[in-house]
């Protein structure tokens, strides 16, 4: 009896010991230990052995099967541990070298922005931040819109209520910067706005670069030298620019700044609609009553601000003609920026 125990020992841990999966392991439980298991079996013949000997082989049986079981566990904790081969998984080689992700880039709209910022930045301005969610304070009142002007319209703003709206351009931020600082200023403003429109040239929120400079002395002649080299860094060095008159509630003079067609080189096309040329963004002095809101006296100090859609810019950059292509997030579109 004892060598018939010894054998199934032997077998149970050599078997266990070769053992690669779970499911194996379990099957040797089975096999060993079951019902209908070997050395069940063993145990169940315990009966017919003399008196005598029935204490010696009980106690060697139950000695066997708690070493087989921990066995089994122990093996089925190292099989946790192991990587698995190509024996284990077919068709998996764990020494091949792993599949690299391709790195993702930055929006078409975010370069552009990028880019922007970077041509005022050399120019001496700083970069300010203000809420997206803004009141009418700032959005409207303190940058000369009465009440009853068009702007207000709620088919243009989105209201939250009577007093608190999203913001329709940075502007705001221009006067929340004039509140805490004292002349001589110089910032740009960028950030996302939000307008009730939606075409082929227009989305309910797109990004504006606005611009402010304060201090003794400013004219228009520096507004125009800025923005001639504004365009032609970022379209290109022969750009042609052009000042319109215009009118916006927070700047007099308004001008309107055209550049040169990019698609005709300013021999008429489709583009511009045969007119050689295409608005950029708006701009002028700033309005004598934006400076009393904010307790700077027009007659001592001046400035200029101007304001840019960034959409309008990429889309002039290369050659787009639909606006809602840049956040239909089509991966055939945007891999090509």
């Amino acid at each position: 009896m004892e060598q018939q125990l010894r054998e199934i020992e032997k077998d149970a841990l050599s078997a266990i010991d070769r053992a690669q999966d779970s499911k194996t392991l379990q099957e040797l439980k089975i096999k060993f230990l079951g019902r209908k298991g070997r050395l069940t079996s063993i145990l169940k013949s315990l009966g017919s052995l003399p008196k005598e000997q029935r204490p010696l082989a009980g106690k060697l049986s139950n000695q066997i099967k708690t070493r087989i079981e921990k066995a089994i566990q122990k093996r089925l904790e190292a099989l946790k541990d192991l990587v698995p081969g190509p024996e284990l998984i077919k068709g998996f080689d764990p020494t091949l070298p792993g599949r690299r992700l391709p790195p993702g880039h930055l929006h078409p709209i975010t370069q552009v922005l990028n880019e922007v910022c970077l041509v005022f930045e050399k120019m001496g301005f700083s970069v300010a931040q203000g809420p997206e969610i803004e009141l009418d304070f700032y959005n409207f009142e303190a940058l000369n819109i009465p009440p009853d002007h068009p702007a207000r319209d709620m088919q243009d703003t989105f209201y939250i209520d009577d007093k608190v709206l999203l913001r329709t351009h940075t502007s705001p931020i221009q006067i929340r910067t004039m509140e805490k600082m004292s002349p001589p200023v110089r910032i740009i403003a960028p950030g996302k706005v939000y307008r009730c429109d939606s075409d082929v040239t227009h989305t309910p929120m797109f990004h504006q670069v606005e611009g402010l400079m304060v201090d003794r002395n400013v004219s228009f002649s520096h507004l125009k030298g800025i923005l001639t080299h504004f365009a032609q860094e970022v379209f290109d060095k022969d750009t042609s620019v052009r000042f319109r008159p215009s009118f916006f509630p927070f700047t007099e003079p308004s001008a309107e700044i055209d550049i040169q067609c990019v698609m005709c080189r300013g021999k008429g096309c489709r583009v511009c609609s045969q007119t050689g040329w295409l608005e950029v963004l708006g701009a002028g002095l700033v309005h004598p009553a934006v400076f009393r809101h904010v307790d700077i006296d027009p007659e001592e100090y001046s400035g200029f601000a101007f304001g840019l859609g960034i959409e309008r810019i990429a889309m002039l950059r290369y050659g787009i003609n639909d606006i809602r292509l840049f956040y239909d997030n089509d991966l055939r579109f945007l891999n090509q920026f």
